[in-house]
This record gives structure tokens, C-alpha cells and sequence, in this order.
């Protein structure tokens, strides 16, 4: 019989990558996780990794393992849930990642609604990017994600996770200044996007392509609200996602596009009965809903 705690440990190292990252993630040594590793070796009968450089990576047998792991913990959290759900109120944590515009916009008063429904559920929120809060939902950092995803750049479907539709989050040209018609107007202006490599600098680029001209990008933020002081300035042109207004008149000149972003949520599957993500994801659906 496999020691579920040390499977956990080889699962933490297939998701984080390293030995210093899971004893950083589960606040042991790097020595620990290797000997409780060493030991997992010995009840398998096979080696589990093999060095490549100075690291290490999972053999076929340990992914073997991993992948029987993965099961037993959808398992067990499908009994938590089912726990849960035997209980009269909604107590407990529940650990939500989202991106900044959503994190503005919806969830302060999700989080309004989820505290007078349920007082007794601690609700604990991290700003962060979809490339790393849904690896970070796999890996059991979080427990809800509220994820975005960019025209012509869908996201890997992890058969490990569960999506779930909030909305579609037009897109619109944000001009600089007044006596600027359109997109025509600004191939030889600033411009203001994401990081490069990221799926809304990948999309703004092509966009720009597709008119015939390469932007001029002069800054990159992954902060909407630096990309919007920008504008206002003068200084650069964006593109920019209505939910940036959160219900106010735009503070600067928009021109539509033919084009939105996707808003979901994602939780591991498994987990997606769970009372406390339950009542969130229909908090966020209500309020991300067309008015």
C-alpha cells in the first residue's frame, strides 16, 4: 500500500517542478521531500526520477502513480464537497485567483454578497495572471479561478479542470486623442500592451498586423489601469475591455471592434459541488450577466 502523503509529494513535484518549490509550497526542507521521496522509490520497486542537469524529472513509472494520485484526490475532494453539502451554512476558506479587471470589477461586490449569505465563509483572494493561477489551481494553491481568454488564443483544456462560462468581455480601440479617427490613425503612434508572450499582447499585435502596420510598442504592463492613465495622457493607444469601466462612461475615446474576450471560472474537477464554490460562481454569474 502506497503512503498517500508522499504520492502527494511526487504530484507537488510533477506541478511545481522542483524540489526547493515543493518544500517551499508545503513549508518543508528540500532534504525532507527528498528522503519521503526515496521512500516512495522503495515502496514502488522502480525508480521515480532521474536527474536531467540539476534537476530532476518523473519517470514513466512515476507518472504512472501521479496520474492514480490525481484520482484518489478528485475522490477526496468529492467527499469534502459531499460533506459540505450535508452541513447547514457554508463555513470554512475558500481560496479565489483572478485577474486585475475582474478583480475590480466583480468581485468586490461578490464578495458583499457572499459576506451576508454566508458570514461564516472566509473568502481569501489573490491578484493573478490566468498562465499562473490556473497551473497554481492544479497544484492546490486555489480553489476557484476567475480566468480570461484572448480572440484566435484559446487555453489548454486540462482534462484535470472544470470551466464554467461568466461572460463576453467586449474589446474596444482607446484613442489617445480626439482628432484621432481609428486604428488607421496609429501606426505611427505609442502603444501601450500586455507583456509580449502573453495572449492579449499576442491578439493586440495581430490586430494591429492585420491593419498593416506593426505597432510601436513603448510600454508593457500587465496593470489595465496604467495602460488607461496612458491614454488619458496622451501618451500611448490600447486596447481596453469594457469591463475596465465597471458601469462608469469611459474616460476616454473608444471605437468599437469586432472582438471580445471570454470571462470563465475553473475549479479542479471534483471539486466543482462544493457549497462555498457554489454560491461564488452564482454570485459572479449574477453579476457578470448582461443588465
Amino acid at each position: 500500500m502506497f503512503d498517500l502523503h508522499r504520492l502527494r509529494l511526487l504530484r507537488e513535484l510533477k506541478h511545481r517542478g522542483t524540489l526547493a518549490a515543493v518544500a517551499a509550497a508545503l513549508s518543508y526542507s528540500p532534504s525532507t521531500v527528498s528522503q519521503q521521496l526515496s521512500q516512495l522509490e522503495a515502496e514502488a520497486g522502480v525508480p521515480l526520477l532521474e536527474p536531467v542537469g540539476r534537476r530532476v524529472r518523473l519517470t514513466p513509472q512515476a507518472e504512472i502513480l501521479v496520474a492514480h494520485t490525481e484520482a484518489v484526490l478528485e475522490r477526496l475532494e468529492r467527499a469534502e464537497a459531499d460533506i459540505a453539502a450535508s452541513l447547514t451554512g457554508i463555513s470554512g476558506t475558500l481560496r479565489v485567483a483572478s485577474f486585475q479587471t475582474a478583480a475590480l470589477s466583480l468581485l468586490p461586490d461578490a464578495l458583499s454578497q457572499l459576506r451576508a449569505a454566508h458570514p461564516l465563509l472566509r473568502v481569501h483572494v489573490t491578484q493573478a495572471e490566468p498562465d499562473r493561477a490556473l497551473p497554481a489551481l492544479l497544484a492546490r494553491d486555489f480553489d476557484l479561478v476567475i480566468a480570461e481568454e484572448y480572440p484566435g488564443n484559446p487555453n489548454p483544456r486540462l482534462p484535470e479542470l472544470e470551466h464554467e462560462d461568466l461572460c463576453d468581455d467586449p474589446l474596444r480601440l482607446a484613442l489617445p486623442g480626439p482628432d484621432l479617427a481609428g486604428l488607421h490613425d496609429l501606426a505611427a503612434h505609442p502603444w501601450v500592451m500586455e507583456p509580449a508572450g502573453t495572449p492579449a499582447h499576442r491578439w493586440a499585435t495581430t490586430v494591429c498586423r492585420e491593419a498593416g502596420f506593426e505597432p510601436d510598442v513603448r510600454f508593457e504592463s500587465t496593470d489595465l489601469l496604467l495602460h488607461l492613465s496612458l491614454v488619458e495622457h496622451g501618451h500611448a493607444a490600447a486596447f481596453l475591455p469594457d469591463l475596465l469601466w465597471n458601469g462608469a462612461a469611459p474616460a476616454v475615446p473608444l471605437r468599437d471592434l469586432p472582438a471580445s474576450r471570454r470571462l470563465f471560472t475553473s475549479v479542479r474537477r471534483g471539486h466543482s459541488a462544493h457549497p462555498a464554490i457554489v454560491a461564488c460562481r452564482r454570485v459572479l454569474r449574477d453579476l457578470a450577466a448582461p443588465s
